[in-house]
Order: C-alpha cells, then sequence, then structure tokens
C-alpha cells in the first residue's frame, strides 16, 4: 500500500484555504492563486517520464495537448477548444507557458477535474507516469487529487487571462495598467527590444507621453491596439505605430514596480541586461511633474490647477495663434466677473470644472483645439482657441477662452502642457 502523498496534502491546505476566503470570486488578487497553481503544477510533473529513448524531455502540457488525438468518441470539445486557444496564444511561448496558461484557464471554466478524467481513462497517455512516483499513474494517490479538483471546481475563478507574458518564467504576474493616448506625430518613448520584449528605456521631455503620466522608463510595452509584443522583433513597435497613423492608441502596459513597490522579480535579469546596453538607463520612480508641490489640487493622480476663468468670444472662421491677442483684448474688455475654476489637463482633453461644486464647464479634446498661448504684456494671462462645438462641417467657427493664472510660471507651464498636446495632434485638425 502507497503512503501519503505530499503534495495532495499541500493541495489539500491550499483547498482550505481558497474555502476561507471572504470573496465569492478568487482573482489574481487572493494570496491563494500561486500556491495552488504551483501545487497543481508540482502534481502533474511528479514522475512524468522522459520521452523516447530519454531524448526529450516530457512537460504536462505535452500530454494535455495530445488528449483530443486520443478521443474516439468525441467527448472532448470543451478541452479541445481550450487546447486551441492556448496554443493560439501570443504570449507564451514554451511548454511551461502554455502548461500553466491551460491551468488558469481551466480554473475559469472549472474544467480542469474533468482534463485530469479524461487522462485517467486514456492508457496510452497515462503510461507516461511512473506508477510508483507520481499522483497520476498511482491510483491510490489519483482519486483523492481527483476529488480535491472536484472541490476546487466548486468555486468561482476570474482570473486575467491576458496578464499571461509572464508565465514562461513564472507563476507570478505584473501589475498592468493600460495606456490610451490621442493620435499623434511622436510620442516620446525611447525603446530597446531585448529577448523579444520591448521596454521603455527613456521618456523624453516635454513629450505626449510625459503629458500623459502614465508610462515610466523601466515598463514594458506589452501590447499597442491589441497586438501583442510579447515576441516582438527589432522595430515591430514603430511598425505598429505605422500602421495605427491617425488613430487613438491603447496601449497594455506591463509595470516594472510590483504591487510591494520593489520591482517585479522576473524582471530583474532582464534589467540587468538593458542597463549594460544602456549604461545611462535608470528605473523611473515617478512622472516629471509629481516633483511639484503636492499642495496642488489632483483628481486620479492628475494636477488640477487652480485658475481664473475671464470669458470666452467668438473669433470667427479663423483659430491660429495670431488670433489669440484678439480674443484675450476683446474678453478684458467685456469685464465679466472672473470665475474660479479648475483646468484638468486630461490624457485625451482639456477640462475646466467649476472650483466649488466640480460641475465640468466645458470640454475640449486635443485635435478640437487649434491654438493656446499668452500675452506679452500679462504673463499670467493664456488662452486657447477651439472649434465650436455643434457647428456645420462646412461653418467651421472658432471660441477663444481667456484665464488668468496666479503666477506666470504656472502660466507658462500649463501653456505649455496645452501645446504639447495640442502640437502632437495638430496635423489631424
Amino acid at each position: 500500500m502507497a503512503g501519503k502523498e505530499p503534495l495532495v496534502g499541500t493541495l489539500k491546505a491550499c483547498v482550505l484555504g481558497l474555502q476561507t476566503s471572504s470573496t465569492d470570486t478568487i482573482t489574481d488578487d487572493s494570496p491563494h492563486v500561486i500556491p495552488l497553481c504551483d501545487t497543481i503544477e508540482m502534481i502533474l510533473r511528479k514522475g512524468l517520464k522522459s520521452g523516447v529513448l530519454g531524448l526529450k524531455k516530457r512537460d504536462y502540457w505535452h500530454w494535455i495537448e495530445e488528449l483530443p488525438q486520443h478521443d474516439t468518441c468525441g467527448r472532448l470539445p470543451h478541452i479541445s477548444v481550450m487546447i486551441e486557444k492556448t496554443v493560439a496564444c501570443p504570449k507564451v511561448l514554451n511548454s511551461q507557458g502554455r502548461g500553466r496558461y491551460f491551468i488558469r484557464m481551466a480554473l475559469n471554466r472549472k474544467t480542469l477535474a474533468a482534463t485530469i478524467q479524461h487522462l485517467q481513462h486514456t492508457p496510452k497517455l497515462l503510461e507516461w507516469y511512473d506508477p510508483l512516483f507520481s499522483v497520476l499513474g498511482n491510483e491510490e494517490h489519483l482519486e483523492p487529487f481527483l476529488s480535491l479538483l472536484l472541490v476546487i471546481s466548486q468555486s468561482t475563478f476570474d482570473l486575467d487571462l491576458q496578464n499571461c507574458s509572464f508565465l514562461d518564467e513564472s507563476w507570478l504576474l505584473p501589475v498592468c495598467a493600460t495606456y490610451q493616448t490621442v493620435p499623434c506625430r511622436e510620442l516620446g518613448m525611447v525603446l530597446r527590444y531585448l529577448e523579444g520584449r520591448v521596454f521603455v528605456v527613456e521618456v523624453l521631455p516635454d513629450s505626449q507621453t510625459e503629458v500623459d503620466e502614465v508610462v515610466l522608463a523601466g515598463d514594458i510595452i506589452d501590447e499597442i491596439n491589441g497586438v501583442s509584443l510579447r515576441n516582438a522583433y527589432n522595430g515591430q513597435a514603430g511598425t505598429e505605430l505605422n500602421k495605427l497613423k491617425g488613430e487613438p492608441l491603447i496601449f497594455r502596459i506591463i509595470r516594472w514596480r510590483w504591487k510591494d513597490g520593489e520591482v517585479f522579480r522576473p524582471l530583474i535579469p532582464y534589467l540587468k541586461g538593458l542597463k549594460e546596453r544602456v549604461p545611462d538607463f535608470q528605473l523611473q520612480q515617478n512622472p516629471r511633474s509629481l516633483e511639484r508641490s503636492q499642495e496642488c489640487p489632483q483628481q486620479d493622480g492628475r494636477l488640477l490647477y487652480s485658475v481664473q476663468y475671464m470669458g470666452q468670444t467668438d473669433v470667427g472662421m479663423f483659430g491660429g495663434k495670431e488670433i489669440l491677442d484678439v480674443g484675450i483684448s476683446r474678453v478684458q474688455k467685456q469685464n465679466c466677473i472672473p470665475r474660479d475654476v479648475l483646468l484638468d489637463i486630461k490624457e485625451t482633453e482639456v477640462a475646466v470644472k467649476d472650483k466649488e461644486t466640480s460641475e465640468v464647464l466645458f470640454r475640449y479634446l486635443y485635435p478640437e483645439i487649434s491654438s493656446v498661448g499668452r500675452r506679452l504684456d500679462n504673463r499670467k494671462v493664456f488662452a486657447l482657441c477651439a472649434v465650436e462645438k455643434g457647428q456645420d462641417r462646412d461653418m467651421t467657427s472658432f471660441h477663444c477662452f481667456v484665464f488668468e493664472t496666479i503666477g506666470h510660471k504656472e502660466c507658462e507651464e500649463i501653456v505649455k502642457r496645452i501645446a504639447t498636446g495640442f502640437k502632437h495632434t495638430e496635423w489631424f485638425v
């Protein structure tokens, strides 16, 4: 009689941990997910024999992908679909990554127990396991393992299958972010390709990327508009961007910083390689704008500028920078009572909000802004021109909006930030 299998006991402890979880749905935030997946993987690997003459090293993924070939009764449609999805995933490149991706998908779909049951009824594949040392090849160990998988299938998992670009190397998953920006001439990211990954080694000053305050040097570009860059060739990111010229861009970014604030551990060897190739490379801790005083109001991590809204005027069918001086003079002659507002310079637009109520008074996307600038005789006053909304396309009209800041330095900074967003999109106006 075989003794107790330690790995099955470890899996039982993982299951108990899941059952004591206070959440109905188990996500990647659960501390029990990685120990659970790691234990299942060790069980699937234990006692797995090598291939013919011991020349080919097998992994559990190799028998998983062969299951449909040995199914003569058509009993595996759902598992076949999962295998196809795993093979088609461009972010997992080796057998370890594919096996881990399959396990995570099987947990989401409650089909891990069914997969093992099909192996149990496939003698030719079951022979891959040593009956003395394995769990799957030993009936006394296999039954309690299956029972635990059936218990696991009672839990609801919602694991992020998109976050799989490091499964080839680690069960530990990185922190990911979505970066959406307007069409622009130059993003301002300096990229370096290393072992099929696209690293941001620098965010250029005054660029669109710096204005958007999302991407940091050291981050990885994982996708561009849904196209994976997991195994990118040199220059592929630029090729994809050229295809998307004039379209809004959505990047999936892998953060260099993990949840604990430290470097994501699987990235350490890559970062050492980057440092060797680019000696001046440094991890960027925060967007440059965060060096400003923390006393400034913020929203979602963005600085809000407290300014006075002086008023607006229709400047006709021309909205170039030459008209700004005219617009400012007209508004000043109106002698309107200034209104305290907050200027929110977002990734894709400029919004003006009432300071007391936070009501949005008006907002304009960067492609709708035709010019921005300030007076030479009063360096605290600036204005921007934008296409008047609701007008017929053949009857373009522009409005000039005038503001006053507390000091000339803040005025200069605001104009610079809006001008950067405008400059990068002006060819689409």
